[in-house]
């Protein structure tokens, strides 16, 4: 890890702070914004940038996530994305809903941290993907970039949960804290 990445991590952590605390489309409610004095992150740790290996589903799968209202919505399996943390082997799905044109990867995932150090719905992850994906790519999981959903920060938003498949069995220290 070099200091110019560490330093990128904590300018974006920095913007994002400012959102929360002052944008219109903050999940933190209009009444509680004055009162925030941002996020808590774990430090930005090297360990946690890690390569994938990706698995292209040609015929993704649908999948049904539950939210956290209640509700079940459908996205598709488009790629498994395998990798190694000290020494253990780990995968994780990744998901695009149907609609949804962009090239993003959508990476719920739950840890060893889930509901002490971090939200207790799970945490997401968000790849861009240059072009298609192909079996074998390589792609960066940066689990520093980890976020807490919405629904963490208020009961007005519903969030999908990370399904089963995407339960690490391991502690992911990296990201964002407990709100």
């Amino acid at each position: 890890m070099t200091d110019d990445w560490a330093e990128r991590l904590r300018r974006k952590r920095a913007e994002k702070d400012d959102f929360f605390a002052e944008h219109q489309q903050s999940p933190i409610p209009p009444e509680d914004r004055d009162a925030f004095d941002g996020l808590d992150y774990f430090d930005p740790d090297g360990t946690y940038r890690v390569e994938a290996t990706v698995s292209r589903h040609e015929e993704p799968d649908p999948v049904e996530m539950e939210t956290t209202e209640g509700r079940t919505v459908r996205y598709l399996h488009l790629a498994t994305l395998s990798f190694e943390l000290d020494g253990e082997a780990y995968e994780l799905a990744g998901y695009r809903q149907a609609a949804d044109e962009s090239r993003t990867l959508f990476v719920p995932f739950r840890d060893k941290t889930t509901g002490q150090q971090t939200y207790d719905g799970g945490r997401y992850m968000e790849l861009e993907a240059t072009d298609d994906l192909e079996d074998g790519e390589a792609l960066t999981l940066d689990f520093n970039l980890a976020y807490s959903p919405f629904c963490a920060y208020s009961d007005t938003f519903d969030c999908p949960l990370p399904p089963e498949t995407n339960w690490l069995d391991v502690a992911i220290e990296a990201g964002e804290r407990t709100p």
